[in-house]
């Protein structure tokens, strides 16, 4: 852990700290990959004094990407199945938030790992310059530490999503974007927020021995 870690975590740390803010909303991004899985054997439904029942042999019907954005602060997320993840899927995400999501906000924070894919560059190579330009003057990025990915509360989300979405099996990205929808319309009408409770008194109390010293 050196300084250039400390610095971003506690960069983030400090934005967590912030206010809710809608003129520039904090917006946490990631991506989760997803098997498609049918079944061999239909499953028999449930019956009375008996549960629904699902064979244990599955056939693998390739794989998709969870593509989630999550504001913490207004309990809202939005998660798109896609099937891959380029910088021209990242750039497409950048610009729902920007024009869909938040048009009327004047900043759009947003916190993100360090995939090569998550540059502002990924803009320039998918939509003509002026347009690059306008959704990039609009996103401020805010990125996660080398192996500080616990740092993003998207993670937080993906966990929820993929406990209620992924533990059973769907053969086509079509059946699992229905059910992430339906999870998602759930999330969003309960407004469930997420309450961020380490700050930067904490990481340095924690973390103290990675700290210089006062001689």
């Amino acid at each position: 852990m050196d300084g250039e870690f400390l610095a971003r975590m506690e960069g983030l740390l400090d934005l967590y700290q912030q206010a809710y803010n809608p003129a520039e909303p904090v917006v946490c991004f990631d991506e989760c990959p997803a098997q498609l899985l049918g079944d061999v054997n239909p499953a028999l439904p449930a019956a009375p004094g008996q549960p629904a029942r699902q064979d244990y042999e599955y056939v693998r019907c390739g794989t998709a990407c969870l593509l989630l954005s999550v504001e913490p602060l207004a309990g809202r997320r939005d998660v798109e199945v896609s099937a891959q993840r380029t910088k021209l899927d990242f750039a497409r995400r950048m610009k729902h938030l920007v024009d869909e999501r938040y048009p009327e906000a004047s900043m759009v924070h947003v916190v993100l790992d360090n995939l090569n894919t998550h540059t502002l560059g990924a803009l320039y190579d998918a939509f003509p310059a002026a347009e690059a330009r306008r959704i990039a003057r609009k996103l401020r990025f805010h990125f996660t530490p080398i192996h500080g990915s616990w740092l993003n509360m998207a993670e937080i989300e993906l966990s929820v999503l993929s406990r209620a979405c992924l533990a059973q099996r769907r053969p086509t990205i079509e059946a699992l974007q229905t059910a992430v929808d339906a999870w998602q319309q759930r999330r969003n009408d309960d407004h469930a927020t997420i309450t961020w409770r380490f700050t930067i008194p904490d990481a340095r109390a924690k973390f103290q021995r990675f700290y210089p010293h006062s001689s």
